[in-house]
C-alpha cells in the first residue's frame, strides 16, 4: 500500500529514540490503555512505555498470556468502537497473537498490534526468538508493517489507526526491530488528522438509483425481513434500522455479531437467526419474498444450505465491503457504503416522497411470524434436581440486564445469544472464529475500558480452562468481571454433535477428569470463588456476586446432557431444525 502524509509544518525538531516516537504516536490517537506482556526484543519500547505512564494518560494492563492481550485489546474495541491496542515481543510472544489477531480479522474488529522482532541485521538469520511475523499474518490481518527506519515511526502509527478503523474495520501490525526503537533521530510527529492514503478510499456513499431501486422493492413487498449483522453495529445505525423497520413494519433478525444493533425487546425483533437461530427467524427467511441484508455477510453458520437461503426472496444487501456484495448469494441490489449512512440517506429520500407508505401490507406477514413465534417458542427446562444452562443464563439476564455481556464458544455462547437480550455494544463474542478462550481476556478489556460498568463474563468448563491465568490480571488490576462458568463437565458443543451425528461415540470430549475446583483456582489468584447447584442457590448467589465489589467467578453446576435447540443439521436449509417442540412447518 503506497502512502504520502501531510506533515504539519514545525519550528524545531528534537532527538528521540525510535520506541519514543511509537509511544508518543499511540497517545497522540488518545489511547489510554494498552494490554501486553514485555520480552527481550520489545525492552526498547516498553522503556519508554514506563515513562509514559509515569507521566499520566495511558497505562499497560500485564496479561499473563499474550493472547489474553489480543483478546482484551479485541474486547476493548467491540465495547467502545476505539482502536485496541495490544503488544508482545517476537517470538513466541508475537505467533501468541496469532489467534486473537484471527479473531478480530474475521469479526472486523478494529486492533494496532506491536510486535518486538531480533535487531534489523539479524532478522533472516534465525536468531534467537525471531519469527516472520509480519508473513505468517499476512492472511489475517487488514494491513502489516515492519519499521525500518525510525523516521517512519510516526507516520506508519497514524496510517495504522486509520486503516484499522476505516472502511471495514480490522487488525493492523507493525512489527518493529529492536535497533529501530533504540535508535535516535530528529522527530516530527504525524497526526491523526494528517493521513493521506491515495490507493484507499473506501466508498461510503451509497448510489442514489440503487436507494430508488430498494425504495421500489419495499413498497411491493408483502413478507420482508431485515437481516442484520456486525456492520450495523460498527456503523452506529441503530436509530435508522428502528426508523426503517418501523416505517415499513418490517421484522428483523440479527446475526450472532449484529446482536444488539435492534431492541430484541421491540415487537418487530425476531432474535437471532441461523444454526441456533429461533424458528421464527429461520421460518420467516424461508418465506419472505425480500430479504435486506445489512452489513451482514451470508455466513455459512446463518445461511444453513446456501441454495435454499431465503429462495423466494429478491435480496438487496448493503456493506461497506465490496468484496463481501455478492461473494456468497448475488443480490437483485447491491449497495457498497456505509450502512449507517446508506440507511440515512434511504430514511431521507423516503421523507421527500409524497406518496404515503402503507404500515398495513405486512400485517398477514407479522401475524404469520407471530404464530410461529408461539407454536415454537424458546422454552427453559427445569428439573427438580439439577439447574439446566438457561435458567442461569435467564437469571443473569433479569438480575443485570444492562451489563456487558462477553462469552467463550459452544453451548453456552448459543444459549446467551438466545436468552440475553443485549443493547448496543454490549454483547463481545467471537462469532466468525469461534475462539474459545476468547471471554475472560475478552471481559478484561472491556472493564479495562468501562471501570463503571457492569461486565460478566459467561463461559463454559472446557473455554474457561484455555486461558484461566487472566484470573490474575483481574486481580492485580482490581477488574470487577463477573466470571460465571457454565459447567457440564463437558466440551459441551462437540458431545451434542458427538450425540447427534456420530453414533454417541464421545470421544475426547469429557472434561471431567482432571477438572479443577474452579472455586479453590479463584481463590489461589485472590478472586472471589462461589458454587451454586440449585435454583435458589443461583438466585441468591447471582445477587451476591453481583454486589461484590471485585472480580468473582461463579462455578454453576448444570445438567450434563442438556442440548442447545433449535439446530440446523449440516447441509439442511433453516426451515429444517432439529429440537423444534412442534413439528416444523416447511414453506
Amino acid at each position: 500500500m503506497t502512502s504520502s502524509v501531510q506533515i504539519p509544518a514545525q519550528t524545531s525538531t528534537r532527538r528521540v529514540s525510535g520506541a519514543y516516537a511509537l509511544i508518543d504516536s499511540i497517545k497522540r490517537h488518545g489511547v489510554k490503555h494498552i494490554f501486553g506482556y514485555p520480552g527481550g526484543a520489545i525492552l526498547p519500547i516498553y522503556d519508554e512505555l514506563y515513562r509514559a505512564e509515569a507521566e499520566g494518560g495511558i497505562s499497560h494492563i500485564l496479561v499473563r498470556h499474550e493472547q489474553g492481550a489480543s483478546h482484551a485489546a479485541d474486547g476493548y474495541a467491540r465495547a467502545t468502537g476505539q482502536v485496541g491496542v495490544c503488544f508482545a515481543t517476537s517470538g513466541p510472544g508475537a505467533t501468541n497473537l496469532v489467534t486473537g489477531i484471527a479473531t478480530a480479522a474475521m469479526d472486523s474488529i478494529p486492533m494496532v498490534v506491536v510486535t518486538g522482532q531480533v535487531p534489523s541485521a539479524a532478522i533472516g538469520s534465525d536468531a534467537f526468538q525471531e519469527t516472520d511475523i509480519f508473513g505468517i499474518t499476512l492472511p489475517i490481518v487488514k494491513h502489516s508493517y515492519v519499521v525500518r527506519d525510525p523516521e517512519h515511526m510516526s507516520r506508519i502509527v497514524a496510517e495504522a489507526f486509520y486503516i484499522a478503523r476505516t472502511g471495514r474495520p480490522g487488525p493492523v501490525l507493525i512489527d518493529v526491530p529492536k535497533d529501530v526503537g533504540l535508535m535516535e533521530f530528529d522527530y516530527q510527529p504525524v497526526d491523526p488528522g494528517d493521513v493521506k492514503l491515495p490507493g484507499y478510499k473506501p466508498t461510503t456513499k451509497g448510489h442514489f438509483r440503487q436507494i430508488t431501486n430498494v425504495v421500489e422493492l419495499l413498497q411491493a413487498a408483502r413478507k420482508p425481513l431485515l437481516y442484520v449483522g456486525g456492520g450495523a453495529i460498527t456503523a452506529g445505525a441503530h436509530e435508522e434500522l428502528l426508523a426503517l423497520a418501523e416505517r415499513f413494519q418490517i421484522p428483523v433478525t440479527t446475526t450472532l455479531m449484529g446482536k444488539g444493533a435492534f431492541d430484541e425487546h421491540h415487537p418487530l425483533s425476531v432474535g437471532m437467526l441461523g444454526m441456533h437461530g429461533t424458528a421464527y427467524a429461520n421460518f420467516a427467511v424461508s418465506e419472505c419474498d425480500l430479504l435486506m441484508a445489512v452489513g451482514a455477510r451470508f455466513d455459512d453458520r446463518v445461511t444453513g444450505k446456501l441454495d435454499e437461503f431465503a429462495a423466494r426472496a429478491k435480496v438487496i444487501h448493503i456493506d461497506i465491503d465490496p468484496a463481501e456484495v455478492g461473494k456468497n448469494r448475488i443480490p437483485d441490489v447491491p449497495i457498497v457504503g456505509d450502512v449507517r449512512l446508506v440507511l440515512k440517506d434511504l430514511l431521507r429520500y423516503l421523507a421527500e416522497q409524497a406518496q404515503p407508505i402503507s404500515t398495513q401490507q405486512t400485517r398477514p406477514w407479522l401475524d404469520r411470524i407471530q404464530t410461529w413465534r408461539q407454536d415454537h417458542p424458546l422454552t427453559v427446562p427445569t428439573y427438580a434436581d439439577v439447574l439446566s444452562p438457561q435458567e442461569v443464563i435467564v437469571e443473569l439476564g433479569h438480575q443485570a440486564p444492562q451489563a456487558f455481556y462477553t462469552t467463550d464458544v459452544g453451548q453456552h455462547q448459543m444459549w446467551a445469544a438466545q436468552f440475553l437480550k443485549n443493547g448496543p455494544r454490549r454483547w463481545v463474542s467471537s462469532a466468525g472464529l469461534g475462539t474459545m478462550g476468547y471471554g475472560l481476556p475478552a471481559a478484561m478489556g472491556v472493564q479495562a475500558a468501562l471501570p463503571g460498568q457492569t461486565v460478566i463474563c459467561i463461559s463454559g468448563d472446557a473455554s474457561f480452562q484455555m486461558n484461566p491465568q487472566e484470573l490474575g490480571t483481574l486481580a492485580q488490576y482490581g477488574l470487577k468481571v463477573k466470571t460465571v462458568i457454565i459447567n457440564n463437565g463437558w466440551q459441551g458443543m462437540v458431545r451434542q454433535w458427538q450425540e447427534a451425528f456420530f453414533g454417541e461415540r464421545y470421544s475426547s470430549s469429557n472434561m471431567e477428569l482432571g477438572m479443577p475446583d474452579f472455586t479453590l483456582l479463584a481463590q489461589a489468584y485472590g478472586v472471589k470463588g462461589m458454587v451454586v447447584k440449585t435454583q435458589a442457590e443461583l438466585r441468591a448467589g447471582v445477587a451476591e456476586m453481583l454486589a461484590y465489589d471485585g472480580p468473582v467467578l461463579m462455578d454453576a453446576r448444570v445438567r450434563k446432557d442438556e442440548n442447545c435447540y433449535p439446530m440446523i443439521a449440516p447441509g439442511k436449509s433453516n426451515a429444517h431444525m432439529l429440537g423444534l417442540s412442534k413439528p416444523g412447518v416447511a414453506p
